[in-house]
């Protein structure tokens, strides 16, 4: 039978510690209750101690949600502690959090102490939170760094004291996977009546490892997951709930492991988090960074399209994606275009897509992506190809301090055709040229430049309205050039004329 692991959130109490990052009460209780949601079973819903809004956000939240136990966190001083028993007066599972550095660093050169008054302190601690709630939690701060033999003998002393829950942090994120699963290991078998409590990791992401220490914990014995959405937290953060989640589903078979997590509500969780706490999500981050499941490489878009596990061993819809994104760049190939165009409704014979890709790619070089206004605009051009005129050559000479020049070359009925003109601007003397080409008699009626998507080498759309005998006729066309845009436009609308 799998066993499960409990996921104890701290994204309102240590993922709140960053800078920028603070919430409001009415925040943090929209936060609290979409954890509840996502399946939670612990929320570490703040430090009542530290400031009269963190005290209220515990109070306010353990009166709304009700499901999860509701944990509130103090130092290992009597002051701290009676606060946040006060705070969880209204928690229908209440929970206190407390502890002490345990490390030579913390010990000698934080606390000005010694070992043995530090397993005094802790012990102490843990007895006076068991007066007000039967839920303790003890965090030996620092314990990535702190010798196994002294560590076990702290745990050891709290357990005699009370504590239902063991936090071994690695708070500075310092150590290696294989040396947190030992410390796990060591702690399981040297630590009487280890069984009576659950050991839970805390790890940061320092080193980038906190993900790999959290899961070596697990396999060695931890039982309880501290997290936080989108791996927020203090400096490069905390282990990420969505890794940890995902790992245990995706790896389920093998770990007989579960949660109770309900993944299908990661992606909109973590967008909720970004955007509350205006910590952007980074684009290649695992499970919700908006590249997790971005395919833009041909091989990885055809080997896609063929059978998603080619290239994806999470099903996005299992983290709450509507679906895999194909991505179209320089580097896709003919399958990422035609499923893009088929989807938009264009079903184009080999030859036809041939043809069609040509433009692409050539498209695909000036822009960095190719979005489906782009292939719209694409498809256009490609539908108007046989009017019988067509640009084959286009310069402009432009500045400050010269005229604006425009030299055009058409092919027009079989035909290639240049001139040369002058005018107010590239635009009017590119149009000048043409006229003295074509030999239409024409006005200019309308002529509308619009952006498509965003950004410098975003592709313009030129819309031109011509008269001739008083008759009117449009042109379009579209081009990361403007002043090609606006001649291949000019040209649509007089190919138009009979």
């Amino acid at each position: 039978m799998d066993e499960k692991i409990y996921f104890f959130d701290t994204t309102l109490r240590d993922g709140e510690q960053v800078p920028g990052c603070q919430l409001n009460t009415v925040e943090k209780i929209q936060v609290a209750q979409t954890l509840d949601s996502l399946g939670v079973d612990i929320i570490e819903a703040g430090f009542p101690i530290s400031s009269p809004g963190d005290f209220n956000s515990v109070v306010e939240i353990s009166k709304v949600v009700t499901r999860p136990t509701i944990c509130a966190l103090t130092r290992a001083v009597k002051k701290d502690i009676e606060v946040a028993a006060e705070a969880l007066q209204y928690a229908k599972y209440p929970r206190i959090h407390t502890g002490i550095g345990t490390s030579y660093y913390h010990i000698h050169y934080k606390l000005n102490s010694n070992p043995e008054d530090i397993i005094k302190r802790a012990v102490e601690a843990v007895k006076f939170a068991k007066k007000f709630v039967e839920d303790v939690e003890f965090y030996a701060e620092d314990a990535g760094r702190t010798e196994n033999e002294y560590l076990a003998r702290v745990i050891e002393a709290v357990i005699a004291a009370g504590a239902t829950v063991l936090n071994i942090p690695d708070t500075t994120g310092y150590t290696l996977p294989d040396e947190f699963a030992t410390k796990i290991r060591y702690l399981k078998e040297n630590v009487k009546h280890i069984d009576k409590a659950i050991i839970s990791t805390h790890c940061h992401n320092d080193l980038g490892m906190a993900t790999a220490n959290t899961i070596s914990g697990v396999l060695n014995g931890a039982r309880q997951v501290e997290v936080t959405i989108n791996g927020i937290g203090e400096r490069a953060g905390n282990t990420s709930l969505e890794e940890v989640a995902m790992i245990l589903k995706s790896r389920q078979k093998e770990l007989h492991l579960t949660s109770g997590i309900k993944t299908n509500k990661i992606y909109k969780t973590s967008r909720l988090v970004s955007s509350l706490m205006n910590m952007p999500v980074q684009p290649n981050k695992a499970i919700v960074g908006r590249n997790a499941f971005a395919h833009s490489s041909g091989i990885h878009q055809d080997g896609v399209l063929k059978n998603r596990e080619n290239y994806e061993i999470i099903d996005p819809k299992d983290v709450g994606v509507k679906e895999s994104s194909i991505v179209l760049t320089a580097r896709s190939g003919r399958a990422a275009l035609k499923h893009r165009l088929d989807i938009l409704g264009y079903k184009l014979e080999k030859a036809e897509l041939d043809k069609v890709y040509l433009q692409f790619l050539d498209l695909a070089d000036k822009k960095k992506e190719i979005k489906d206004e782009d292939l719209e605009v694409l498809m256009g051009s490609f539908k108007r190809e046989d009017r019988h005129i067509k640009l084959e050559l286009l310069q402009v000479i432009c500045g400050k301090s010269s005229v604006p020049t425009a030299t055009v070359k058409v092919r027009m009925n079989g035909d290639v055709l240049s001139a040369s003109a002058t005018g107010n601007g590239p635009i009017d003397a590119a149009f000048t040229a043409v006229k003295h080409l074509t030999k239409r008699k024409v006005h200019l009626e309308e002529f509308l430049i619009q952006a498509i998507t965003q950004g410098s080498d975003d592709l313009g759309k030129v819309h031109v309205q011509v008269k001739n005998r008083d008759k009117l006729y449009y042109g379009f066309s579209a081009n990361t050039d403007i002043i090609t845009a606006s001649v291949e436009a000019f040209l649509d609308a007089l190919s138009k004329i009979v």
